[in-house]
């Protein structure tokens, strides 16, 4: 349906869903002429319809270009032009999120016009509509001041800032129009995920389109988004840390992320959670249950903490800045603790409770969590390295405590059956022992030897990656998170219940791209599959934009994912050769 130019950019005959990203502004512009609005912080501003863009198309992050009009999106402002047609119907939103329940006169817009204008205030947020010859202008903002500002770029400005985010998102000319096109969208997963509040200050890394209503920052999407970015925006990830650390309880405890929504969501959200605790038989749509505090989403996760000192690690290792480290020590000290505490007895291995609070959010793993062992063993190393000077006893007990994690996940987790680990498990009781993707921390984190560690990527490379395994039905499509699916339904819940979706046998692109990173690294070659089949997929699908995760039987999760950029981040910093080279023997 979508096919890769050589200029990296998509072209289409049919139009597609163009999911739209920018520091403020965010929006999903469908082919059959409409466009639902949201605002960073605010949450949905409404929905304005046109008169359809002909086709052909040509798309590229953030805009849409055709014979007849296009979309163009500005950087500096929270403004969008869609040139080319005509204004068939504006709705402001009653409310700014499904679970948003305004009462009263806060339940509708106030309307008002200005020459061309037409103007919706709402409690959190306003639209505003400019309708001219040259097309339709869309701004939004947190205050009528800000949209305002925002319709002050001409349009020649917003064309111009949206050609050189364009050129901006394009960092592998060099590549076939396939790996080009991948890196371009996957580069702008990252870069969109940086967002700013009203004033123009950064207000956190967005997990992805779907995360604006609460506004929120995550632990885990934020460490993998990030990792372009250390080199692209190391001051967004310097700022995304001092966000982290707010919601890193002084026991070591984190969220899944930290809420980060502007005033007027924010109460609204606070009141959705008391009357869920109050009333849960009257809510019958799930939400997280374990929101303990005001600006925790989904308190008391078991792999956040751990992803906080990897965090802080990786950005020194990046910019040498150990000024942070000396900021934040107090909280690593505090992670260190909760994690020493948590080991099981004779181990130094911590236990993972019965709950679906890691990444694996629709799976019940408890015991020895080869995933978040993996991160353990990783966040031990940079705290003795970080702390060797800073605080030496400290740092010693993190290196012999990592020193010996790696002799007993070689002797409690090695599967010699399948040359993997056990995806989580108890001794002496159930263990989920088929191949899991997310066991790959064991590998980039250090955990296990290098040997070890090249005979996993074998492992995955003959079960995981999709061509290579006759068993699931549905030929090659990318590389699964897992296989086979799970054996004990009743650690299952929501999407992961089904083989083949969400956690169970998907393919998800940021485990691609550390899957590729690992191949890289340990000299195996082979990487282009992982980095670019699901790609392929998304353009034979129609899908623009970095997807979430997808497999054949259920289609896709949500598009502009941030940690989606992983495959890009790699190509990236492996170079195109490396990236495209066939397998090791």
């Amino acid at each position: 349906m979508i096919k890769p130019s050589k200029d990296g950019q998509l072209s289409a005959d049919a139009g597609v869903l163009l999911p739209i990203m920018a520091p403020r502004l965010q929006a999903d512009v469908h082919p059959d002429g409409y466009a639902d609005v949201a605002l960073w912080g605010a949450g949905s501003l409404g929905r304005v319809r046109f008169s359809p863009i002909a086709g052909p198309y040509i798309y590229a992050p953030n805009r849409l270009v055709s014979k007849q009009g296009g979309v163009y999106v500005a950087q500096s402002r929270p403004v969008m032009l869609i040139g080319g047609v005509n204004l068939q119907g504006i709705y402001p939103a009653r409310r700014c999120a499904w679970w948003h329940a305004p009462e009263g006169r806060s339940a509708r817009a106030k309307v008002s016009r200005s020459d061309h204008r037409r103007i919706f205030e709402m409690d959190w947020g306003v639209l505003i509509v400019e309708a001219l010859d040259s097309g339709l202008r869309i701004a939004g903002g947190a205050s009528q001041d800000e949209a305002e500002k925002a319709l002050d770029l001409t349009n020649e400005a917003i064309i111009a800032e949206a050609a050189d985010y364009v050129t901006r998102c394009d960092m592998m000319p060099e590549a076939d129009s396939l790996m080009r096109s991948m890196v371009s969208q996957g580069i702008h997963a990252a870069l969109s995920s940086i967002r700013r509040d009203e004033n123009g200050a950064f207000a956190g890394l967005a997990a992805g389109q779907a995360y604006s209503a609460p506004a929120r920052t995550y632990y885990r999407d934020g460490y993998w988004t990030m990792q372009p970015l250390l080199t692209l925006a190391p001051e967004a990830v310097r700022e995304e840390i001092r966000l982290l650390a707010k919601g890193v309880q002084p026991d070591g405890e984190a969220p899944s992320g930290v809420i980060l929504t502007g005033p007027a969501q924010s109460d609204a959200w606070q009141r959705f959670v008391a009357d869920c605790k109050a009333n849960p038989k009257t809510h019958k749509r799930a939400v997280p249950e374990y929101h303990n505090r005001p600006q925790d989403w989904w308190s008391d996760h078991f792999d956040s903490p751990l992803f906080f000192i990897l965090f802080l690690s990786d950005y020194v290792d990046a910019t040498a800045d150990s000024a942070e480290v000396q900021l934040h020590w107090p909280t690593v000290k505090g992670i260190t603790d909760r994690y020493l505490r948590l080991a099981g007895p004779d181990s130094v291995l911590p236990l993972k409770p019965r709950n679906d609070r890691d990444w694996a959010d629709n799976v019940y793993r408890e015991g020895l969590v080869s995933y978040d062992l993996g991160l353990f063993v990783g966040a031990m190393d940079a705290v003795a390295r970080l702390g060797e000077n800073l605080d030496p006893a400290l740092a010693r007990r993190a290196r012999e405590t990592a020193d010996l994690a790696r002799a007993e996940i070689e002797a409690k987790l090695f599967v010699p059956a399948t040359g993997g680990y056990l995806d989580y498990g108890t001794s002496g009781a159930f263990v989920e022992d088929h191949l899991a993707l997310d066991s790959l921390t064991l590998s980039r984190f250090r955990a296990i030897s290098e040997q070890k560690a090249v005979g996993l990527l074998r492992a995955f490379e003959t079960r995981l990656e999709t061509r290579h395994n006759q068993e699931q039905p549905y030929g090659s499509w990318g590389v699964m998170c897992a296989y086979p699916p799970f054996k004990r339904q009743g650690d299952l819940r929501s999407k992961t219940a089904f083989p083949y979706r969400y956690h169970n046998c998907s393919d998800w692109p940021y485990w691609d791209g550390v899957y590729a990173e690992e191949r890289l690294r340990l000299g195996l070659g082979g990487a282009r599959y992982a980095l670019t089949r699901w790609w392929e997929t998304c353009l034979d699908n129609g899908w623009i934009g970095a997807v979430e995760y997808f497999s054949p039987p259920y289609g896709r999760g949500s598009l502009l994912q941030g940690w989606s950029a992983m495959p890009a981040a790699v190509a990236l910093k492996y170079g195109f050769d490396a990236a495209n080279s066939e397998p090791m023997s």
